[in-house]
C-alpha cells in the first residue's frame, strides 16, 4: 500500500466514523416529539447526540437574583453565590434537563436556561425553592395550649408571611408560632434538633397516608441517625413537626422509639409535587431565596422556525458557494466543494461526540467556518494560477501554490483562533457556542481545505502525464 492509499484510507475512515457518530442524532431528531420526550424521561438519550440550544429547541430562560439581605451578616456573598449555583445545578440535573446553562452574571445574578422545559412554573418552583427542612417538637404544655386558645380567639395570627404584633405577644418564651399547610397554627420549640442538612436521601413513595397519597420518604445520614433515635425515644406520645420553609407539613405522633434513620413526609402531595420536593431535599437548601427578575419562555414552534431558517440560510449560502466555485475554478472548484461537504460532516460529528450544543449563533459559526474554508482554497488556487501563468509544470505549480498560500492561511488561522479563545473564555451561552463552532470548524477546515484537496490533486496527477490543470 503506497502513501496515497494510506491517506485515502484515513479519509474514508474519518468519513465512516463521522457517519457513525451522526447516525444517533439523525435517528433521534427523526422521531416525533412525544417519543423523544418518553425516552428522555427514562434517561435514554443517545450517548453521542448533537444537542439543540434553547433558541432551537425551545425552553425557559430565567434571570435570578440571590437575595443577599437574607444572608447572615458575616456571610461571604461570593461563596453564597457559588453554593446557590451548585445547588441549582444539582436540582436541574436531577430534574433530567439536557444541556442546561447555569452561569453567574454580575455579582448577584444567575442565568438559568432550560432547553425543552416549557412549563416555566414548574421550573421556577423547583429552582427557587429555599427548602429549609426542620424537625421540631410540638409544644404540648398547658401554657402552650392556653396560648393556642388565645391565638385562635384572636383570629388571623399572620399578616402575610409574618406573625402579627398582637399574636407575637401571646407566643410563650422558648417557642415559635408556625402556620400549617392546612392553615392551622402550631407552637413549636425554638430548637430544631435535626435539619435537612443531615438528610442522606429523599425519594417518592406511593401508598402512604390514609388515602394512598404520594409521600416523600427520607433517610438521615449515619451520624444523625442516633440523634433521631434519641429524639423519638425521649418524646414518645408527643408530636414531631416536619417543617419545610416555615410551613408545618405534618406533625405525627411518636408512638415509640424509631431505631432506624428514616421517616416520611406527608402533605397531600400530587406525584409531581412529591417528586419536586424530593429533588429539592436531596440537593439541599439554597443559602438565601432567589428572586426571578426576568423570565422568557421560547415555544417549540419558535424553535422549529429557527431551525428551518437556519437550515435554509445554510443551504442557500452553501449552494451559492458551490456554484461560484465550480463556475470560477472548474474542476478545482468542484474539489473545493467536496472539501466543504467533508468539513461540514466532520464538524457536526465532532460536535455530537463532544456533546456540544448547537444554537443559532452556532449555525452562524458553521456558515462562517465554511466561508473561511472556501477562502483558503481561493488563496491556494490563485497562487497555483500565478505559478501556471509563469509557465511552470503542473506538479511544481501545485506544490508551490500550496506552499506560498500557507503563510496567509496561517495568519488568518492564528487571528481567528485567538478571537475564538477569548470569546469562549469571556462569553457565555450562545457566544460560547459560536466560539466553539468557529474554533472547531477552523481546525477541521484547515484539514479539508489543504490536506484533502491536495491529496485529491496529487492522486489525480500521480499516474498521469498532465500538461495543465482545470482551475478556471
Amino acid at each position: 500500500m503506497n502513501k496515497f492509499q494510506l491517506k485515502w484510507l484515513g479519509v474514508l475512515a474519518s468519513i465512516g466514523l463521522a457517519v457513525f457518530l451522526l447516525y444517533p442524532s439523525i435517528n433521534w431528531y427523526s422521531m416525533d416529539a412525544k417519543e423523544r420526550g418518553r425516552l428522555e424521561a427514562y434517561r435514554l438519550r443517545p450517548k453521542w447526540l448533537l444537542n439543540l440550544g434553547l433558541d432551537l429547541k425551545g425552553g425557559t430562560h430565567l434571570l435570578m437574583e440571590l437575595d443577599v439581605s437574607q444572608l447572615p451578616p458575616q456571610a461571604d456573598v461570593n461563596d453564597a453565590m457559588s453554593r446557590a449555583i451548585e445547588i441549582i445545578r444539582n436540582r436541574v440535573d436531577q430534574f433530567g434537563v439536557a444541556e442546561p446553562l447555569i452561569v453567574k452574571q454580575g455579582a448577584r445574578w444567575i442565568v438559568v436556561q432550560l432547553p425543552g422545559i416549557t412549563n416555566s412554573q414548574q421550573a421556577k418552583e423547583l429552582i427557587g425553592k429555599t427548602a429549609l427542612l426542620e424537625f421540631r417538637m410540638v409544644e404540648s404544655s398547658e401554657k402552650a395550649q392556653q396560648a393556642l386558645n388565645k391565638l385562635s380567639e384572636l383570629g388571623a395570627a399572620f399578616e402575610g408571611e409574618k406573625i402579627s404584633p398582637a399574636a407575637a405577644k401571646l407566643v410563650p418564651a422558648g417557642t415559635e408560632l408556625f402556620r400549617g399547610k392546612d392553615n392551622s397554627i402550631y407552637l413549636l420549640s425554638k430548637n430544631a434538633p435535626l435539619t435537612g442538612a443531615q438528610l442522606d436521601t429523599a425519594r417518592v413513595e406511593t401508598g402512604g397516608g390514609d388515602y394512598g397519597m404520594p409521600v416523600v420518604a427520607f433517610k438521615f445520614k449515619p451520624e444523625a441517625a442516633s440523634v433521631f433515635s434519641n429524639l423519638t425515644a425521649a418524646n414518645v406520645g408527643k408530636n414531631l413537626a416536619i417543617v419545610l420553609d416555615g410551613v408545618v407539613y405534618s406533625a405525627p405522633v411518636i408512638k415509640g422509639r424509631i431505631p432506624g434513620s428514616s421517616g416520611i413526609i406527608e402533605g397531600n402531595f400530587t406525584i409531581e409535587e412529591a417528586k419536586s420536593l424530593a429533588i429539592v431535599l436531596r440537593a439541599g437548601a439554597l443559602p438565601a431565596p432567589v428572586n426571578i427578575i426576568e423570565e422568557r419562555t421560547i415555544g417549540p414552534t419558535v424553535g422549529e422556525d429557527s431551525i428551518k431558517s437556519g437550515l435554509y440560510s445554510t443551504l442557500i449560502a452553501g449552494a451559492l458557494i458551490f456554484a461560484f466555485m465550480v463556475v470560477y475554478y472548474s474542476f478545482a472548484g468542484f474539489v473545493a466543494d467536496l472539501a466543504l461537504i467533508l468539513n461540514l460532516v466532520l464538524l457536526l460529528a465532532c460536535m455530537a461526540y463532544f456533546g456540544f450544543t448547537l444554537s443559532l449563533p452556532g449555525i452562524v459559526g458553521i456558515v462562517l467556518t465554511l466561508a473561511i474554508s472556501v477562502d483558503d482554497n481561493v488563496l491556494i488556487f490563485e497562487r497555483i494560477r500565478e505559478e501556471l501563468a509563469l509557465g511552470k509544470p503542473v506538479r511544481i505549480a501545485l506544490e508551490t501554490g500550496y506552499d506560498k498560500a500557507w503563510t496567509a492561511i496561517w495568519d488568518s488561522m492564528v487571528a481567528t483562533g485567538i478571537s475564538s479563545i477569548f470569546l469562549f473564555q469571556f462569553g457565555s451561552g450562545p457566544i460560547k457556542g459560536f466560539a466553539v463552532t468557529l474554533l472547531l470548524g477552523m481546525a477541521i477546515g484547515r484539514f479539508t481545505a489543504i490536506n484533502f484537496t491536495r491529496l485529491v490533486f496529487q492522486t489525480y496527477l500521480s499516474n498521469r502525464d498532465v500538461d495543465t490543470l482545470s482551475i478556471g
